[in-house]
């Protein structure tokens, strides 16, 4: 089993849009894992039915039992995150800040702090409109741990993959090169980069390239609106040719890409012109090197 990840050093790319294309295009053949849960938006695309759904638990969060605490301000004094203030003359903890070391309960004499389980998000399991799966999550508001949220679902989708016999596993992966990217690059067959000719395109390009390098993973790029600025495509072009970077494709700007979304539907469902057949030749590309029969 195969799995090809898509990520980009930058929102705002078309990554997303580009691998639910990729699903459209792979069909019953692919599982689908939306690992961009800090802002999760295939759901948008895809129509998944949240069939299965199921809270996920990651880190601890501190309690402190009021009616054992003796107000001594020892847990105060030792946290080194400022989450236990006194409000109305009771110490509290405040769930932003704290970080659930578990110091505060060490220290405290009469055992009235515990460490509770954090409820971080949820993840689900959908059909989706491709008559294939899809394995996505959503992260809780100012929720950490993101990256241990993107291996769950990372997880669950390459097990579905291998019951149900698939070739391959598609990962929309998060922007940029925090934890939840390296968590979606883990295990990785292929990575496509999808970047955009502005400066902080090229730049953060070259960032996350770094990083993928770092994992030994060949790679691919797609240059979405590649005629916006002719020259950084220029630059972005020699860059690919000189870290040996595979250039699947250069995409011209499309208002076609917005009105698709609007109506809930990938390029490749709404146009039948050079863009559709650009990515369905990307997508071609991408299976050759993978060495999956299409």
């Amino acid at each position: 089993m195969k799995e090809i990840v898509i990520i980009s050093g930058k929102g705002g790319t078309g990554k997303t849009s580009l691998t639910a294309s990729f699903a459209m295009l792979g069909g019953k053949d692919v599982i689908v894992a939306d690992c961009d849960v800090d802002a999760a938006d295939m759901h948008l695309l895809l129509e998944p039915d949240f069939q299965d759904s199921e809270d996920f638990y990651s880190g601890e969060l501190a309690y402190i039992k009021q009616d054992q605490c003796i107000k001594c301000g020892k847990c105060a004094d030792v946290c080194r995150f400022d989450a236990i203030p006194i409000i109305n003359t009771r110490y509290i903890v405040d769930p932003l800040s704290c970080e659930g070391c578990g110091y505060c309960a060490r220290v405290c004499p009469t055992n009235a702090i515990i460490n509770k389980s954090l409820n971080v998000g949820k993840w689900y399991i959908s059909n989706i409109k491709t008559g294939s799966t899809m394995v996505h999550a959503k992260l809780g508001i100012g929720a950490d741990n993101s990256g241990k949220l993107v291996a769950k679902v990372k997880s669950e989708a390459k097990n579905i993959a291998e019951e149900e016999q698939k070739d391959f596993v598609i990962v929309d992966g998060s922007p940029g090169v925090g934890c939840p990217v390296v968590s979606s690059l883990s295990g990785a067959s292929f990575v496509v980069l999808v970047t955009e000719p502005s400066v902080s395109g090229l730049h953060d390009l070259k960032r996350v390239y770094e990083l993928v390098n770092k994992f030994n993973i060949k790679a691919g790029c797609i240059i979405n609106k590649s005629d916006i600025n002719q020259k950084v495509t220029v630059e972005i072009e020699n860059f690919l040719e000189k870290e040996n970077i595979v250039h699947l494709a250069s995409l011209p700007y499309n208002e076609d890409f917005t009105k698709a979304m609007t109506i809930g539907q990938t390029i490749v469902e709404y146009s039948n012109g050079s863009l559709k057949q650009l990515i369905t030749d990307s997508w071609n590309n991408i299976l050759n090197i993978v060495n999956i029969k299409k």
